[in-house]
């Protein structure tokens, strides 16, 4: 067990108060001021309100940034953020002249490449190029083009055995490499000082510290995933890696943001990629849109996952992948644990994706009535002939009548919508509603306002998480009440 050097990066400016900068978590140690994007910032004020040290970084526009200074201009600002910095981030490209080597003390270099790598040969070169200048910090950072690509970066440090090497890749594919880099010895890992709206993959180092449990690293010898597209949302990484590290269970949780399944599929499972590294791809949670494709997948395949023509977790059981679905968990809950009566009642599921169906399935096993809706007619007319259920277009949909509506579309994450008229739905009627975000949408705030029954998407997940934690490992989730405190801490309605 080690700890990371956890770096806070400075990407936007900070307020007059630099309350940002003050409240950064104690275990924050770095703070790398991204000076193409801000200028040249007062040291000073920066310690002020910064009590770790501060690195400086330059990146020109060749390796992802903005800077266009000329050669001279960037080398006198470079040489001039050595006598300020505790460090400063040197382009192996254009910084390694001996005049601006001579001016930054060998201890300050964080000798860096940003760019597209061709192959693991080719980054191998050009590490060798980076390490042949004395330096602390050696960063290597890939931009990929294919799934393929995310590989190399974790490929470079497994083959080099080093601890004064950080490489990953970036971008939405790449997001999981850095928190697989620090097992195979990167020292450090950044996350942005506040959130970036316009990049969902850049963590918060606040999101990394209370989803991955930074800075400290447990060795994982097993990889259990999140994913779908988009997915940086999700919760569940923060739930199965805090039970991983109340249980010393070696694993990490990690998200996938795929845009194609098939290829994930061949290149990062199937290929056997990930245990030559010394990891093994043992559980993975699909979210839309590929919870129908995971079912073909899979060589074994649950009646209720079959009935539904959707998964949404695939188990990997001595080499053979098991396709299931949790998502009738929630229909199971409300019976036990809320007694929700769901025989003889009536019920409306408003989305006809994966889980929609999934849990109409489930409504209709306990016994219910069970009118589909969807906005699309193709996908509602389908789901509706594979389970012999009604179809009502969303457009002609009317909630009075029904005493359990579910919503099972993305409606009302962070949008502030609602999935139909909310002025229709009966005032005793149970709701259940699939989605959560940072806060609760106005499908539930109006619901709680009539003193309903409300199963919200927080509800939802951690029902679903406990599940699929016992599927993928073969054991139960901490339920003492240090897991139960630790789990709603997690699902604060203000997520980093």
């Amino acid at each position: 067990m080690t700890d990371a050097t956890l770096i806070a990066s400075l990407t936007t400016a900070p307020s007059a108060n630099g309350v940002e900068l003050a409240t950064l978590p104690d275990s924050v140690s770095w703070l790398e001021v991204r000076a193409d994007l801000l200028g040249d910032l007062d040291t000073d004020w920066l310690r002020n309100h910064f009590r770790g040290r501060l690195s400086y970084a330059l990146r020109s526009t060749e390796e992802g940034g903005v800077c266009k200074d000329s050669v001279d201009r960037r080398q006198q600002r470079l040489a001039r953020a050595a006598r300020y910095y505790d460090g400063v981030e040197l382009e192996g490209d254009r910084d390694l002249s001996e005049s601006l080597l001579a001016q930054v003390p060998v201890k300050k270099r964080f000798v860096s490449w940003h760019g597209r790598p061709s192959s693991l040969p080719n980054l191998k070169a050009r590490f060798e190029r980076l390490a042949s200048v004395p330096a602390s910090t050696y960063k290597l950072v890939t931009t990929e083009t294919k799934i393929s690509d995310e590989l190399l970066s974790l490929a470079l440090l497994k083959s080099l055995s080093r601890s004064d090497t950080i490489a990953y890749s970036t971008g939405s594919l790449g997001f999981w490499s850095r928190l697989a880099a620090l097992q195979l010895g990167a020292p450090a890992i950044s996350g942005l000082v506040t959130k970036a709206d316009s990049d969902p993959a850049e963590p918060t180092i606040s999101k990394l510290i209370e989803d991955y449990g930074l800075p400290e690293v447990k060795p994982a010898k097993e990889i259990f995933g999140i994913m779908g597209n988009p997915i940086f949302h999700s919760l569940s990484p923060r739930l199965h890696n805090a039970a991983y590290r109340a249980m010393n269970y070696p694993a990490l949780f990690v998200p996938w943001q795929v845009g194609s399944f098939e290829e994930f599929w061949r290149e990062i499972v199937q290929s056997g990629s990930l245990d030559a590294l010394g990891f093994s791809v043992q559980g993975i949670t699909v979210a839309s849109p590929h919870k129908e494709i995971a079912l073909v997948t899979a060589g074994i395949v649950s009646p209720m996952a079959r009935c539904a023509e959707s998964a949404n977790i695939l188990v990997r059981n001595n080499g053979s992948w098991q396709a299931d679905t949790t998502d009738p968990e929630v229909i199971y809950m409300a019976t036990r644990e809320r007694s929700v009566e769901i025989r003889h009642k009536q019920a409306a599921v408003v989305g006809c994706g994966g889980a929609g169906r999934a849990i109409a399935a489930a409504l209709l096993q306990s016994g219910a009535g069970v009118t589909l809706t969807n906005r699309g007619a193709e996908r509602g007319n389908h789901a509706a002939k594979l389970l012999g259920l009604r179809y009502i277009p969303l457009t002609d949909f009317n909630a009075a009548g029904y005493d359990i509506v579910v919503n099972a579309t993305p409606v009302g994450r962070d949008d502030n919508q609602a999935p139909f008229d909310l002025k229709t739905l009966n005032d005793d009627a149970v709701v259940i509603d699939l989605v959560y975000g940072s806060r609760p949408t106005p499908l539930v705030d109006d619901s709680l306002a009539r003193e309903q029954v409300v199963i919200d998407g927080r509800d939802v997940l951690l029902t679903q998480v406990l599940h699929q934690f016992r599927m993928m490992t073969g054991k139960e989730m901490p339920a003492g009440t240090a897991m139960q405190k630790l789990g709603r801490r997690a699902l604060t309605r203000n997520d980093p």
